[in-house]
């Protein structure tokens, strides 16, 4: 029989293992659909969105490019972090984009940093139109957040990959969902088939790019490794320098 061991509660440790079970209970119970930005819907872990306006902030990207429209709350999320920083916009694709959600994009006060696009993500069509939005010299910032299969994360790895700017990301978000495979409404495929899984096997054949998640501005060593939706997400494009 195994050994019983005692964890402390209030301990490192024991802050990791409540933080696993609550991520699980907190995407069973849905509770990550409860949250808005400036009145738009937006389907994202709230420590995530913290950390991700950490690296706007730091980066300030002049073009931010988004698959995955959904409800339009990170379109908007990234188009006030462009006013704040005072420069960037953002290009917003999906497959397909609701007409109420095109005509609240269009009437809220960031609808002039917002270009939306309708059509696959990943087909060479609509890259051919995002690459025509971005200037030579303009840094770019690339967040994956459509289809979560990991066929189509991997298409568009390889598809935004050439847009992103040494020394900063790309971004596959949503690799929780190979943790998600024991709830109740995850699915046992998950394990293998999902962004996380993409972003590795991108990685490994992509020299230039290199999993790291990015150090958080203030105390970094207080970070629970795991407390996010997105594990293996972020893909740092090295600079020259270092990647050759």
């Amino acid at each position: 029989m195994g050994e019983n061991v005692i964890i402390p509660v209030y301990s490192k440790e024991g802050f990791k293992l409540l933080s696993d079970i609550w991520l699980k209970q907190e995407w069973n119970q849905l509770h990550w659909q409860s949250f808005s930005w400036f009145g738009f819907q937006i389907w994202q872990f709230p420590e995530d969105l913290l950390r991700l306006q950490e690296v706007i902030a730091t980066l300030a990207p002049d073009v931010i490019v988004e698959t995955g429209v959904n409800r339009g709350g990170s379109a908007i999320f990234f188009a006030s972090l462009c006013r704040l920083l005072g420069k960037g916009r953002v290009v917003s694709i999906d497959i397909q984009i609701p007409a109420e959600v095109r005509k609240a994009i269009e009437q809220s006060p960031f609808s002039d940093l917002i270009t939306l696009i309708e059509g696959d993500s990943a087909s060479p069509e609509v890259v051919s139109q995002v690459s025509g939005k971005i200037g030579k010299d303009e840094k770019v910032f690339v967040f994956l957040d459509s289809d979560h299969s990991k066929d189509h994360v991997l298409r568009e790895l390889n598809a935004y990959s050439d847009l992103v700017s040494p020394g900063s990301y790309i971004v596959a978000t949503d690799g929780v969902m190979q943790s998600l495979t024991d709830t109740p409404y995850g699915r046992k495929e998950w394990l293998e088939d999902n962004p996380a899984a993409a972003a590795r096997q991108f990685a490994g054949s992509h020299p230039e790019f290199k999993i790291e998640r990015p150090a958080a501005l203030f105390g970094d060593q207080y970070i629970v490794e795991g407390m996010t939706y997105w594990p293996d997400a972020w893909l740092y494009r090295m600079p020259l320098a270092e990647g050759n």
